[in-house]
């Protein structure tokens, strides 16, 4: 899959630094993924200038984009992803499976978090939310309700944000990246049961000593 090469495109594109990456897919293979790219950034709502006023910049909102290349097992999507967050320096990579929530005493935050992890925000303004290239986002949310859903999450400090963090982590290269192969050991799952799974990709530099 090339998740990579779409963050690249996207953030040439913008122009502006990322704060994170996330990705959901319905639990069943092969379905497409919606990628989403939260940006750090602000820019004025409109050119309009009025004497006297000052229009307050909006924080730009995230890319949602479909990505409909077939994958055959979980275990072959999150390698991708994963690849993709150790190429961009992320720290960690985060796995969320969520159980499905249209079910008989489900709470209401697992519909809104299921919603926001395919780039529905019932919550939010229009402007607050993100500009969808999904054709399937409804079809992907209605499965998701229904079989539940994976959501990964990395904060990328290549092209990020977090870039300008003065921290030590011994395995980024000088560019804030690192090159394949990832050596981090990938975990199998199901994604049809409920777990949390946190991936550790980058280190300190330094041994640190606790006081005893």
């Amino acid at each position: 899959m090339q998740i990579l090469d779409t963050i690249c495109a996207q953030v040439q594109a913008m122009r502006m630094p990322l704060y994170a990456v996330t990705a959901a897919a319905a639990a069943r293979a092969g379905t497409p993924v919606l990628l989403i790219l939260h940006w750090h950034g602000f820019r004025r709502r409109t050119p309009l200038t009025l004497p006297g006023q000052t229009i307050a910049p909006r924080a730009v909102a995230g890319s949602a984009m479909q990505l409909s290349q077939r994958w055959a097992s979980f275990d072959e999507l999150e390698g991708a992803l994963v690849d993709a967050a150790w190429q961009l320096g992320a720290w960690d990579v985060e796995r969320l499976v969520q159980r499905p929530w249209r079910r008989l005493g489900a709470p209401a935050s697992e519909a809104l978090a299921c919603h926001r992890a395919f780039g529905a925000y019932p919550d939010a303004s229009d402007e607050e939310g993100v500009v969808m290239d999904a054709p399937d986002r409804d079809d992907l949310l209605e499965l998701a309700a229904r079989r539940g859903y994976v959501r990964w999450l990395f904060r990328p400090r290549k092209a990020g944000l977090w870039q300008s963090l003065d921290d030590e982590d011994a395995t980024l290269g000088p560019g804030g990246g690192r090159a394949l192969p990832c050596p981090v050991p990938r975990r199998a799952f199901d994604g049809r049961m409920p777990s949390r799974v946190v991936y550790r990709l980058g280190h300190g530099a330094r041994l640190v000593l606790r006081d005893t």
